[in-house]
């Protein structure tokens, strides 16, 4: 990873590109596809509208205003919910096993910030692209560096027990802790408000 690279959003916003494509598709496939395998999707209809989820978010992240707190997140939870409809409609059929009011309520739900659903989906997202953009960037930084990081940060230790831990300073975790969260930041580039 080229450490002087723009954000995944902004470069998909300044013209998508088959390195931005590849970027988008490694980071948010599996994500999806999660999502989907819950809503009942088999997998080769999950593969399809994951391919037809980051196409549209591809083709439309242009139009795309950013409004703060999550709401690129927001937008993707949207984006796949009106492509399972979409898939639905187009198939004319429902899940098996499941009735087409259930699915269609999961959906509302999940485009719904206030569901629990929403909720979740939300914390998922940022846990989620902090996990593996924090691995993307992880070689930029020493080993303790990132621990002291992901202690403090991901796994919501103190900042003394972290230090204890390591066999740092205080400081030293504070100081790693900022390091790593400005690098974050703009490798995330307002897709989460996680590291906000």
């Amino acid at each position: 990873m080229d450490d002087t690279s723009l954000s995944l959003l902004a470069r998909l916003k300044s013209g998508p590109s088959e390195a931005a494509w590849r970027d988008v598709v490694e980071l948010y496939a599996p994500l999806l596809d999660q999502w989907l395998a819950r809503l009942g999707l088999q997998p080769a209809d999950r593969d399809d509208v994951v391919q037809e989820s980051l196409t549209f978010v591809v083709q439309r992240v242009g139009t795309f205003q950013h409004g703060g707190q999550g709401s690129f997140r927001a937008w993707l939870r949207a984006v796949l919910a009106n492509r399972v409809r979409e898939f639905w409609r187009r198939r004319n059929r429902h899940p098996q096993g499941t009735g087409d009011s259930h699915i269609a309520d999961m959906l509302d739900q999940l485009e719904d910030p206030g569901s629990s659903l929403g909720r979740q989906w939300d914390a998922e997202h940022d846990r989620y692209v902090a996990h593996r953009l924090l691995a993307r960037i992880a070689p930029l930084f020493e080993p303790a560096t990132v621990a002291a990081f992901r202690g403090t940060v991901l796994d919501g230790q103190k900042p003394r027990e972290v230090a204890a831990a390591l066999g740092l300073t205080v400081n030293a975790v504070l100081i790693a802790k900022s390091r790593v969260l400005r690098e974050l930041r703009r490798e995330m580039g307002g897709m989460t408000e996680l590291c906000d």
